[in-house]
């Protein structure tokens, strides 16, 4: 299956440590070889790269794995296809315009039967199951709440609602975004870990990179970061429970829905 990693900062950070990390696992350290990409916020604006060739063989990955772009909140995903050819297309996040915001959607699993979710409105551009769901939810979204976006507790839980409806059909694991609030669902595997002040050193899992987080932060920073599977050998991540949804913004969790 594929994996994700997701980041959620009160600051505007750079997500190259943990990207180096996730890189690794695109061909080298695992078997994520069929694309990657990545969706990264800024203000509420988002900038995305797409590249259905691996990401440990990628040349635009490197460069990622090294540029200080300043982001609130980034999604990024490593594939290894299910369902759908290897092509730019298939390779995640995908976005959606709803209620004047990009919404940008990553999806790690196989979902069986997709094609019967109906959709009117939103279609898919690509041939993934991953893509029609997002289509569906973004799509029920509309439905229930109309051209005006609900509170955050309102949304929340019918997100939940229908994560738990995909999550009946197959392998889930989700992370949504508007530019403001990252939204994290858990079938199997979802992790996530909070840094704030004190900062410590952290060693990546995949790579030989270590990074004293004080010498990048201040004592006001606090950051969020969320993976398929542990990204560092040497800190304490939390698991998240299947069926659970986690909101993150400005690095903290602002709402937690267990399923």
């Amino acid at each position: 299956m594929c994996e994700l990693l997701g980041m959620s900062a009160n600051v505007p950070t750079d997500i190259c440590f943990s990207f180096s990390g996730l890189r690794a696992r695109g061909g080298r350290t695992g078997p994520h070889r069929d694309g990657w990409g990545m969706a990264m916020y800024r203000d509420g604006d988002v900038w995305e790269i797409h590249d259905p060739r691996p990401s440990a063989d990628s040349d635009m990955a490197e460069v990622m794995s090294h540029a200080s772009l300043k982001c609130d909140i980034v999604i990024s995903h490593i594939r290894q296809a299910n369902v759908g050819a290897v092509s730019l297309l298939n390779t995640h996040p995908f976005n959606r315009l709803l209620w004047g915001k990009t919404w940008t959607y990553a999806h790690n699993g196989q979902l069986e039967q997709a094609d019967a979710l109906p959709i009117e409105r939103y279609h898919p551009l690509g041939t993934t199951d991953s893509e029609r769901a997002f289509c569906w939810i973004i799509e029920q979204l509309q439905v229930q709440f109309g051209q005006t976006e609900p509170s955050l507790d309102a949304l929340s839980e019918r997100l939940s609602e229908l994560a738990l409806q995909l999550k009946s059909r197959g392998v889930f694991n989700m992370m949504l975004s508007d530019g403001h609030r990252l939204y994290c669902f858990c079938t199997t595997k979802l992790h996530w870990i909070t840094r704030r002040a004190p900062f410590k050193k952290a060693s990546l899992s995949d790579e030989d990179v270590i990074i004293d987080f004080k010498e990048v932060t201040t004592d006001k920073d606090v950051v969020t970061v969320i993976a398929t599977q542990p990204l560092t050998q040497d800190e304490t991540w939390q698991q998240m429970d299947e069926g659970e949804l986690c909101v993150f913004q400005g690095g903290e969790v602002v709402c937690q829905i267990k399923g």
